[in-house]
């Protein structure tokens, strides 16, 4: 059994840990999931979000006797421009869980799945249409790649936008069937990172169904965990405005536009919203965890391949 302790909920929301969560929820087998402190020193893995850390809501047990078979996991889903001043963790850390591919842990924001061969699609993409172009944002900032080319975009064709920033706000119950309405919906990431890839393209577009318009890393990097022609990528075009104009004509082409959607025929989205999946995932991976590995420069390693 390993027993991974969680030593304070991300953003202060907890959930259940009753019963055999791994097993109950995930089918994971022979994992204890805790988060009371008292067993800091049966704990096989110590978990800490990053984003409490930086904020100064919880500091590390340096001051306890840590076993010498324990392992530290640093948990963030936060691009490297968001979680701070990394350099105080030198040699602390044995296990990175975040977005990134090549994590100890790799926790993606969502996955697509194939579906059960009884399930089919009968949906027909370009049915009840009515904005070409879509974007919900909440945090608008002038310098940022996609403001600039959110601009230039809007420019040539019209751009449909909701959240915070226009004070369009849309429920949570109104999303997806607002995203519906749209050709294209814009998923573009705030910070440009290797792997920072999240629920604007697996929730908004892909489970809205609109064809997603990419914004973020590099298109090998969609194009390693999207299925082909199931995305438009900015960098694909010389400028935003021949990206414009191809958005228009695919708009007017029905069959172009729904070879699009052909993906749905064999796979599904899966979404990881839930910490306890992401926690429990650890178990399933502890054997094969290097019995002496520590991240003497965190820092360097969260701003590795940095874009």
């Amino acid at each position: 059994m390993t027993t991974i302790l969680l030593w304070y909920w991300p953003f202060r929301k907890s959930y259940s840990l009753q019963g055999d969560v791994c097993w109950d929820l995930y089918r994971i087998p022979c994992c204890r999931l805790v988060d009371q402190r008292s067993l800091f020193s049966s704990a096989d893995v110590v978990v800490f979000h990053n984003r409490e850390l930086l904020e100064g809501h919880q500091k590390l047990p340096l001051d306890l006797q840590r076993p010498q078979h324990q392992r530290w996991a640093w948990m963030s889903l936060e691009s490297p421009l968001h979680n701070g001043n990394l350099r105080r963790y030198a040699g602390i850390f044995n296990i990175t869980i975040t977005y990134r591919r090549d994590a100890d842990v790799s926790s993606p924001y969502g996955e697509l799945i194939p579906k059960e061969t009884e399930e089919h699609v009968a949906e027909d993409a370009a049915l009840n249409k009515s904005s070409l172009v879509c974007w919900v944002v909440s945090d608008y900032l002038t310098h940022h790649k996609r403001s600039e080319v959110y601009r230039e975009l809007k420019a040539v064709v019209p751009v449909k936008v909701y959240g915070h920033w226009t004070k369009a706000y849309l429920t949570s119950g109104a999303l997806l069937p607002t995203i519906s309405r749209c050709y294209f919906y814009l998923a573009f990431e705030n910070s440009i990172a290797k792997d920072y890839i999240t629920e604007k393209l697996w929730r908004n577009a892909y489970q809205g169904g609109a064809v997603p318009v990419v914004l973020g890393p590099s298109l090998n990097d969609y194009k390693t965990i999207a299925p082909p022609h199931s995305f438009i990528h900015v960098d694909e075009f010389a400028s935003v405005k021949d990206l414009g104009k191809y958005l228009q004509q695919l708009a007017e082409d029905k069959k172009r536009y729904s070879e699009y959607f052909t993906w749905k025929q064999q796979w599904k989205v899966k979404l990881y919203t839930d910490w306890r999946e992401r926690l429990c995932k650890i178990c399933s991976q502890y054997n094969s965890f290097p019995q002496q590995k520590y991240y003497t420069d965190l820092e360097a390693w969260v701003n590795a391949n940095n874009i």
